[in-house]
C-alpha cells in the first residue's frame, strides 16, 4: 500500500489495519476541528515556503529534511510522515524523474536545473495538514519549466471546481483536461485523499476520470488533500528497491503540487495557502 498518496486497488498492510478501520466513511469536520486544521496546515505552509526560499545547489535533501523537522517541532507540531509505517523522514524529497516518496539522504545533492518535489505534513492537536510543492532549482530547461507550470495550474483548475454539491470527478476532469491539453500525462497510480485525524482518510481524490470508485458528492466540512502528479512523458511508474521511491518508467521528468482544501457552502478554502504565511 502506498501510504502518502493513495495507491489504487491497494490492500492495507497489517500495520495499517487500525487506521484503515478509522478511515471508513467520510468525515465532516466541526468548526473546532477546522480551526485546528487551519493551524496544522499553516505550519505545513510555513515550512514549505521556508524550504522554497532555502533551496540552493549544493545542499542535500537531508539538509531540507532536518530543517523541516526542526521547524515543525518548533511550532508545536510533530512531523506527520516520520515513522509513518516506517518512513524514515519528515519530508518526501523527489528529484527529476522521481515521482513521489523519495527518501531524503545526505548523499543526494541538489543541483542547478533539478526539478525538486518536497512533500510534508504536520500533526497538531490531533489533526494533520498536508501539502507538496515542486521547486525549479536555479535555471531549469524550458520543458521542465513548462511541466512545473502545468502541474501547479492543474491543481488550481481542480480546486476551482470545489464546493458543496459538486462531485469529485468534476475536479478530476478539470485536472486531466488541462494536463492533457498541455502535452503532459496524469499519473494514475496515485490519488489524493481526505485528511484530518488521519493523514489519509476517505475519499480517494482522483486526478483523472474513472469508474473505479463512486463519484462522491462534496459536502460542506469535508477536507481534501488534492494533489495532481504529472509526467512529461509516459504516465507509467515503478517503485524502486527501497519500497518507497516511485520513478517514471521512461525516465521523464515528473512534478507534483498539493494543497489541503476545505469544502465550504459556496466554494473552498485553501488551508495550506503559502501566500498567507
Amino acid at each position: 500500500m502506498n501510504i502518502f498518496s493513495d495507491l489504487l486497488l491497494a490492500t492495507p498492510k497489517p500495520k495499517a489495519k487500525a487506521e484503515a478501520k478509522q478511515r471508513r466513511g467520510i468525515e465532516i469536520k466541526s468548526e473546532r476541528e477546522i480551526e485546528i486544521m487551519r493551524q496544522s496546515s499553516k505550519i505545513v505552509a510555513t515550512v514549505l515556503k521556508e524550504i522554497q526560499n532555502l533551496v540552493e545547489p549544493g545542499m542535500t535533501t537531508a539538509d531540507l529534511d532536518a530543517h523541516a523537522e526542526k521547524r515543525i517541532r518548533e511550532m508545536g507540531a510533530t512531523p506527520s510522515f516520520k515513522g509513518y509505517h516506517g518512513f524514515p523522514a519528515s519530508i518526501c524529497s523527489s528529484i527529476n524523474n522521481e515521482v513521489v516518496h523519495g527518501i531524503p539522504s545526505s548523499k543526494k545533492v541538489i543541483r542547478a536545473g533539478d526539478v525538486l518535489k518536497v512533500d510534508t505534513g504536520a500533526f497538531f492537536q490531533g489533526f494533520h495538514g498536508d501539502s507538496c510543492i515542486t521547486i525549479a532549482v536555479g535555471q531549469v530547461s524550458e520543458k521542465a519549466a513548462h511541466l512545473i507550470e502545468v502541474a501547479e495550474t492543474s491543481l488550481y483548475k481542480g480546486i476551482a471546481q470545489v464546493k458543496a454539491g459538486a462531485y469529485l470527478l468534476d475536479l478530476a476532469g478539470a485536472i486531466q483536461d488541462y494536463v492533457e491539453a498541455n502535452g503532459c500525462t496524469v499519473v494514475e497510480d496515485f490519488t489524493g485523499h481526505g485528511v484530518g485525524r488521519n493523514l489519509h482518510e476517505e475519499p480517494s481524490v482522483f486526478n483523472f476520470r474513472t469508474r473505479e470508485l463512486p463519484n462522491v458528492k462534496l459536502r460542506e466540512g469535508m477536507v481534501l488533500a488534492i494533489e495532481p502528479i504529472i509526467n512529461q512523458g509516459s504516465k507509467a511508474v515503478k517503485i524502486l528497491g527501497d519500497k518507497w521511491t516511485a520513478v517514471t518508467l521512461d525516465r521523464s521528468l515528473s512534478a507534483q503540487f498539493e494543497h489541503t482544501v476545505l469544502v465550504t457552502s459556496d466554494g473552498y478554502e485553501i488551508l495550506t495557502d503559502r501566500d498567507l504565511v
